[in-house]
């Protein structure tokens, strides 16, 4: 029963936040992807804020949000960057490579 219901888990979460899962996966810019994924984020933290009924709420679900959304991003970022230029990661970018002298 628990495996059961921890994949049930996994799989709702992973069709929220997964972009290879969820529909937004259609939408080829990632960016814009991204973006649709924040303004959810921001309707949801105004929807639950409000249904609370507590305007001070807002702020911090507001500002929490941004927090994990820009966390998000900068993981996307890096993982895209390792992707697409692995040698930015690379020990001793932006120095002077073996055999070169002043």
């Amino acid at each position: 029963m628990l495996s059961t219901l921890r994949n049930g888990i996994v799989y709702v979460w992973n069709y929220v936040f997964n972009h290879r899962v969820s529909p937004l996966r259609n939408i080829q810019d990632v960016a814009i992807r991204h973006y649709v994924l924040q303004m959810l984020g921001v309707m949801w933290a105004v929807s639950f804020s409000l249904s609370i009924g507590s305007y001070t709420f807002l702020t911090y679900s507001i500002i929490g949000h941004t927090i994990l959304i820009a966390a998000a991003a900068i993981t996307v970022g890096t993982w895209t960057a390792a992707s697409l230029k692995p040698e930015l990661f690379s020990r001793g970018t932006g120095r002077r490579k073996d055999g070169e002298h002043e």
